[in-house]
């Protein structure tokens, strides 16, 4: 069996969900590959809270094992925490680099994040430029914009504002799933 290693923080995790392991973005995609007969186990590796800098030291317990895709979500809480879109890049890349290292032949997905355009300066596209060029670089298979038709829809995420519900969940792997499916057959 193949594995597909999600690596990300709570939009991975699938923070605030009643069932993650029936909900989350990996739930769902582990149901669509099941379908398919796909011979891939989904591991989800999402910490609430997660920054590229925190993904960067803990990749390493994850690199002991074969992976033969690699998806990774990371970045929206680097903008809460006020860290450079520069830093945020070279973290990805460094996470990126490790993981290629560690198993040659494998294949990567990037999931995108984009911050709300009222934020001033050109840190809106700065930040939203960190994922197509990562992905550029890394010949990367790339959604760019993870919560694109979710983000500020009230009834598609929690009370919080910030993170999905079931429902949401539900529509991303909607977005995701070819994608990943393409990159699988590859």
């Amino acid at each position: 069996m193949k594995t597909i290693l999600f690596f990300g923080d709570s939009l991975t995790a699938g923070y605030g969900l009643a069932n993650v392991s029936l909900e989350s973005l990996p739930a769902l995609l582990q149901d669509e590959l099941n379908k398919e007969k796909l011979n891939y186990k989904v591991v989800n590796a999402g910490v609430s809270g997660e920054t590229t800098s925190g993904g960067l030291a803990r990749i390493d317990l994850f690199l002991n094992q074969p992976i033969d895709v690699f998806v990774l979500e990371l970045g929206a809480n680097d903008v809460l925490r006020g860290m450079s879109p520069k830093k945020t890049f070279e973290n990805l890349q460094g996470i990126i680099d490790k993981v290629y290292r560690a198993s040659p032949g494998v294949k990567m997905l990037l999931l995108g994040m984009e911050i709300p355009a009222w934020i001033p300066g050109n840190f809106v596209a700065s930040f939203r430029l960190i994922f197509r060029d990562i992905a550029k670089i890394n010949n990367m298979a790339l959604v760019p914009f993870l919560l694109d038709g979710i983000a500020g829809v009230p009834h598609l995420n929690l009370k919080d504002g910030f993170h999905p519900s079931a429902e949401g969940y539900r529509l991303i792997s909607k977005q995701v799933w070819p994608i990943l499916k393409h990159l699988i057959a590859g």
